[in-house]
């Protein structure tokens, strides 16, 4: 029954869900004013997040879905640095100083591409042109191929508290057909380093699916990383999408794992990490017992961003650098892709978003309920219906997707509510897309459901 299931939903393309309405959705918008109006209207002493997009690497991974530019040069680096920092400046202008970030989060790319002291130097700007909470939670992606002794100590004397290391998979084989050749003593040495520097809470990115990738060769990965304690495990299936990226056309199709080659590596890795003390948090991330994740799990209070699960309960997120997406209470605003364009409508002293989406009453409505499905399994449609003012029955009645999914067992429904069999964690994306409204509208490909 199990594969049945995971043949008929597995292959299926479906969004991440790290908003809604998903990123595709979003449109032109002409009036610019509107987004500084978004970030001038942040009532003062609010706890606010942002993102801080560096779009650097030194070189191109084949798996990679994110938006970078390889450089083996400084400079590009540097000048890009210099509109960020401009950027800044434009959000503090709107808000006089104002606000009280609590939540930052440098992705990428590579964030650690720059050097120690301009790390120290973004980090003090966003402090003495914003303004931060007393309590400020700093995370940082890192690529444990380039990070230096030096970079190291530059996070830990910044007030980096969490760091997100790039694994994916310790199997050479793989490595080799995926062009991230780093070994286990490298990953090790950058562990060592942050612990040293005083950033202690480390989250490792995995990910199944890859070329070349077998359950054993994923067991063996989970194996040598847990020796290193991390935190956290973020385990993210392989998303093979080369109309959009066209550098994964570098890796061979016909060597890829099948839908039910991937369910068998994602649940043993799955299994080994619950076996090692991690607990299941969502769809694809772990944690240890005592990690705030698993708090917020058992208490009810976990999120999904755009850094997948998370604390982190702001009602805005700034997004900050070239393609950077934003969240507010009125909507989603994002900034220009190319970094050129980006430069130059900063440079231009303009805010340099380029699209976005006004929230409706029943976007929000339908964005708690996905957020629910995602983070909790299950969610009480009725009590969310009873407090955005809507009939459960838009959602639960008339709805092919959700009838399909409860004639094949997939779900249970009584009393408003909404639960994921424990037996089909791994279709919950399924669950998620019963009640988004826009699915198949936006003439794109997503990632592989499993």
């Amino acid at each position: 029954m199990a594969q049945a299931i995971m043949e008929k939903y597995g292959e299926a393309r479906l969004p991440r869900y790290t908003s809604y309405p998903t990123a595709p959705h979003f449109a032109a918008m002409p009036d610019k004013t509107i987004y500084a109006d978004w970030i001038a209207s942040i009532p003062t002493g609010e706890p606010t997040s942002l993102y801080l997009h560096i779009p650097f690497c030194r070189s191109m991974c084949w798996y990679c879905g994110c938006h970078t530019t390889i450089t083996q040069r400084d400079r590009p680096i540097l000048d890009y640095l210099d509109v960020l920092h401009r950027e800044i400046e434009l959000v503090a202008q709107l808000r006089n100083q104002s606000l009280s970030v609590g939540e930052i989060h440098f992705g990428g790319g590579t964030p650690t591409i720059i050097q120690p002291g301009e790390f120290i130097a973004l980090m003090d700007a966003i402090r003495s042109k914003l303004g931060c909470a007393p309590a400020l939670n700093t995370a940082v992606e890192i690529d444990p191929r380039t990070l230096s002794g030096e970079m190291a100590a530059a996070l830990g004397q910044a007030g980096v508290t969490r760091a997100s290391l790039g694994v994916q998979s310790f199997d050479p084989v793989v490595q080799k057909a995926i062009n991230r050749i780093q070994s286990l003593e490298v990953s090790a040495l950058a562990v060592e380093r942050l612990r040293d520097a005083g950033v202690t809470r480390l989250n490792f990115d995995l990910i199944y699916g890859l070329p070349h990738q077998t359950v054993d060769s994923c067991v063996a990965t989970v194996e040598a990383a847990i020796a290193m304690r991390p935190d956290r495990f973020a385990v993210f299936g392989y998303a093979h999408i080369p109309a959009f990226k066209k550098h994964q056309r570098m890796i061979d199709e016909a060597v890829l794992p099948d839908a039910h080659a991937r369910g068998e590596q994602q649940q043993a890795i799955a299994k080994a990490l619950v076996a090692a003390g991690y607990a299941r948090i969502g769809l694809d991330h772990f944690a240890l017992l005592d990690d705030e994740l698993s708090v917020a799990r058992m208490s009810g209070r976990l999120h999904r961003n755009f850094q997948g699960y998370t604390t982190d309960d702001c009602t805005a997120l700034i997004g900050l650098g070239a393609s950077a997406i934003g969240k507010f209470a009125q909507g989603y605003a994002q900034n220009e892709v190319p970094t050129g364009l980006y430069a130059d409508r900063v440079a231009a002293g303009e805010l340099a978003i380029a699209k976005g989406y006004h929230l409706t009453p029943e976007d929000r409505f339908r964005a708690e309920l996905i957020e629910r499905v995602m983070c909790d399994f299950s969610v009480d449609v009725a009590a969310i219906a009873a407090r955005h003012g809507f009939d459960p029955g838009l959602v639960l009645e008339n709805n092919p997707k959700l009838d399909e999914l409860l004639g094949d067992g997939l779900v249970l429904m009584a009393g408003g509510a909404v639960r994921v069999n424990e037996q089909y964690r791994f279709i919950v994306r399924s669950v998620a897309a019963a009640f988004d409204a826009y699915l198949g509208r936006e003439g794109r490909t997503f990632s592989k459901a499993a």
